[in-house]
């Protein structure tokens, strides 16, 4: 538990306290979908700037149609990424990051960039 969350999550005036540790805690759900496979991939895919939903599907390689979908969902919905469908013939939707999606990013790129580096050293 983190130092000065009580284990029922509030912190004494009825505020709820967020606390990754406790199941009910809505940021566990956040970093859950941002930790999985997809998540990741997706949100470092997007920290390079705005894509439309095929063109981020080929660059995260390996990703199906429905699970880099749901993926976008699921980050959509916890304020990560925005989805803008443009009026245009034909119309078409792109994706990028939210300013909370961009500092989520751009610790997900530096881990990545960390463990490149460490794979090009031959460690693990």
């Amino acid at each position: 538990m983190a130092e000065g969350i009580p284990a029922d999550g509030y912190d004494g005036d009825d505020t709820m306290v967020a606390d990754v540790f406790a199941k009910d805690c809505s940021s566990r759900r956040i970093v859950e979908n941002i930790a999985g496979k997809w998540g990741m991939l997706a949100l470092a895919a997007l920290h390079e700037g705005s894509y439309r939903f095929n063109a981020l599907r080929r660059r995260v390689d390996g990703v199906s149609e429905k699970m880099l979908a749901q993926t976008l969902q699921g980050l959509e919905r916890d304020g990560l990424v925005r989805r803008d469908v443009q009026t245009t013939i034909p119309p078409h939707v792109e994706y990028s990051l939210t300013p909370f999606g961009e500092r989520v990013a751009a610790t997900i790129v530096e881990l990545i960039h960390l463990v490149q580096a460490e794979v090009d050293a031959g460690r693990p």
